[in-house]
């Protein structure tokens, strides 16, 4: 890449500019111009100091992943930080934008560092299953100590500026970058300031301090390996000289880049920027403005949707049937950023300023100036298409509907508007105020404009879009109800609540099939199969037969203190309940089942391959655009971990033959529910994955 490192000079201070747009990416071609740069510097006797810095919007974003895996290129990475931490001149980083990962590398072997107010920094590599490979667990805990180390390089996560000052991390603070930053250089050389190598700075810390560090993360890193190795790497700058932990780290580092955990995260990585990529609505398609947004219900979907617009500052008008059921919505939506409030996580000005864009009525003509009305009521037909059938007398004609329905037809409620082509469906997930998936459902009508309009205010209220074809649950729901449909036949078969829910969350899952009914509450489901129970298949087994019992008892999970486990008031601890563990005996009985033993590796096998087989079938009818789509509505909206990087990369990592052979098995055994996928078939027999699909 010609010019991807630029030299030049501003009176005695040379000027090292990184040109390798968008993001100033640390590729081959930028790691050489580097070397070649600072080698320039050093030969030049007119030049004092340098300064680094990025053109364009952003100093050094990170590494290159793209190069990952590939033959080594241009000059090795810890040459040119090395040839930069021994300069015999000095060398300022001046960051403006995002210095990330290897970015903040490159940063900690510059002798200083001086800052933009709306700078950035961080090491995120951990997010991608990876860790600071380039010296940043050796030189941040030299820097600025053990402890805020271990809490920035495990979390990921970026610091602003300011706080990256007071932390150490940076050493001035300035508003005219690349002046600054000479003006900055000049005034250290004529100080006779010391070239401050981070390598040589003592660091020291207690062995407690990791044994206490590794079991406060014990839960939230369960399943992954980068936090861990991570811990470990900082633990090495604090025991180990200097070139022995930078030995350890490059050891540490190849364990995670080669380790199934970290290629599952970088393809969760590209599958959440692939999201918005759709064939027939391109990037220029026109949007919608939307300056006002109108919820229908103001129950717990409709009041934690509208979070979403008020927290981005789009005024919401809710709608209820009375007034009492406007106040009840409008506590809760208070009550919610309270509780934020007290835990510190958000100013009482701003909770005000969220509150404020809220107003009510009970009346449709109030909301005939809505840009986007979304509704959220009770998941039932009759229901939605009367209010849709409202919505379009009283909203003005321009006006997108959408509806929050999980699992029905949006053509269906579209057919009683004049304006189909204004109707898609906006599937947020519970708890809407705080879960990051939204599933944008295309009916048959649907406008190119209408999908741009929701996928675009999907992302702008902090969430992640994808667009799903218009099918009964549509990806997530109609994959799930095989996950927990399997989980129930494996109840009549010889499983308990307990058994099958520790399998999953030895897998990997947050919670189990049935912990997780219990927190949504049965009656749902319940709901649902009484309404289709006349076109369930007579020849069919029927899984629900265990659920429908429990929930004859009053039993809908945790808001009635019992489902499938018991539950203290207050407490959402599952205990077992031996009145359940007799349904589940009788309904085997009955049956004329004969229960056995089943092991945690069948389990998984049975809950979770439902969702790869429907997942083929669903990208064979075209109901998602890509496998990794599937991926990114499970990881997002489910709690598929992404350490396994969502069922369908799960799967190939396991091998589509293996995957198969297992379906034909359960085929045999179980019967018709398991008949494999057309599409998982035609992939194995043709020596395919699904990422085989995905590239094509």
């Amino acid at each position: 890449m010609p010019g991807a490192v630029e030299f030049s000079k501003r009176g005695a201070i040379g000027v090292i500019t990184v040109k390798n747009p968008p993001v100033n990416a640390l590729s081959g071609a930028v790691r050489t111009g580097l070397g070649e740069a600072v080698a320039q510097g050093l030969a030049d006797d007119e030049v004092k100091a340098m300064v680094l810095l990025g053109d364009g919007r952003t100093f050094i974003a990170g590494a290159d992943i793209r190069e990952f895996g590939k033959p080594p290129q241009g000059t090795p990475f810890p040459e040119v930080l090395g040839a930069m931490e021994n300069s015999s001149k000095l060398i300022v980083a001046a960051i403006h934008g995002t210095a990330l990962g290897g970015g903040l590398e490159t940063a900690l072997c510059c002798h200083y560092r001086f800052a933009a107010p709306s700078a950035a920094v961080g090491l995120p590599e951990v997010k991608l299953g990876l860790l600071p490979g380039a010296g940043g667990t050796q030189r941040l805990p030299r820097l600025i100590g053990v402890e805020k180390a271990l809490n920035l390089i495990v979390s990921g996560d970026f610091v602003p500026a300011a706080r990256a000052k007071d932390m150490g991390v940076v050493d001035e603070i300035g508003d005219d970058l690349l002046d600054g930053a000479i003006a900055y250089a000049e005034k250290l050389v004529a100080e006779g300031a010391e070239l401050r190598k981070i390598r040589d700075l003592p660091c020291e810390a207690d062995p407690a301090v990791f044994e206490n560090y590794r079991k406060g993360m014990a839960r939230r890193a369960r399943g992954f390996l980068a936090p861990w190795k991570c811990v470990d790497c900082v633990e090495a700058a604090a025991t180990l000289p200097f070139d022995e932990g930078l030995a350890k780290e490059r050891e540490l580092f190849q364990d995670c880049v080669t380790s199934p955990e970290s290629a599952a995260q970088r393809h969760v990585f590209f599958s959440e920027r692939e999201v918005a990529k759709i064939p027939d609505v391109p990037k220029d398609t026109p949007m919608k403005e939307i300056k006002k947004v109108a919820m229908i219900g103001a129950g717990t979907m409709g009041g934690g949707i509208a979070m979403n617009f008020a927290n981005a500052g789009i005024p919401v008008q809710m709608l209820e049937v009375s007034e009492e059921a406007l106040e009840k919505g409008m506590s809760i939506i208070q009550r919610n950023y309270q509780a934020t409030v007290n835990k510190g996580r958000l100013a009482q000005d701003k909770m005000d300023q969220r509150m404020a864009q809220f107003t009510t009525t009970t009346d449709y003509a109030d909301i005939a100036d809505a840009d986007l009305v979304i509704e959220a009521v009770f998941e039932e037909m009759d229901l939605k298409k009367k209010v849709f059938a409202t919505l379009d007398e009283a909203v003005n004609d321009e006006a997108i509907l959408a509806s929050n329905t999980s699992t029905l037809n949006i053509d269906e409620m579209a057919s009683v508007t004049k304006r189909p082509e204004k109707v898609i469906g906006m599937h947020f997930f519970s708890p809407a105020n705080v879960m990051r998936l939204l599933e944008v459902v295309r009916g048959s009508a649907s406008s190119p404009e209408t999908i741009a309009t929701a996928m675009g205010m999907g992302r702008k209220v902090g969430k992640i879009s994808v667009l799903v074809g218009n099918c009964f649950g549509f990806v997530g729901n109609r994959m799930l109800h095989g996950y927990t449909g399997e989980g129930s036949f494996l109840l009549e078969e010889g499983g308990l609540p307990q058994q099958v829910d520790k399998a999953v969350f030895d897998f990997g899952l947050p919670m189990g099939p049935f912990q997780m009914g219990d927190m949504a509450g049965l009656d749902i489901g319940w709901r649902v199969r009484k309404a289709r129970a006349a076109e369930r298949p007579s020849n069919e087994p029927y899984g629900g037969t265990i659920a429908d019992r429990i929930c004859e008892l009053g039993r809908y999970g945790q808001k009635t203190g019992g489902g499938y486990y018991d539950y203290k008031e207050g407490d959402r601890t599952p205990i077992p309940n031996a009145e359940v563990e007799e349904i589940i005996n009788q309904v085997s009985k009955e049956k004329g089942i004969q229960r056995q033993e089943l092991s945690d590796e069948e389990v998984v096998k049975r809950c979770l391959y439902p969702l790869i087989n429907i997942g083929a079938q669903i990208l064979d009818e075209g109901m998602a655009l890509r496998p990794s789509d599937i991926d990114i509505i499970y990881i997002n909206g489910y709690g598929f971990p992404a350490y396994r990087g969502g069922p369908m990369h799960w799967a190939d990592a396991i091998g589509l033959d293996n995957v198969l052979a297992d379906l034909k098995r359960f085929h045999a055994e179980v019967g018709e529910r398991w008949r494999p996928a057309p599409l998982l078939e035609k992939l194995v027999a043709e020596g395919k994955t699904f990422a085989d699909l995905q590239a094509g």
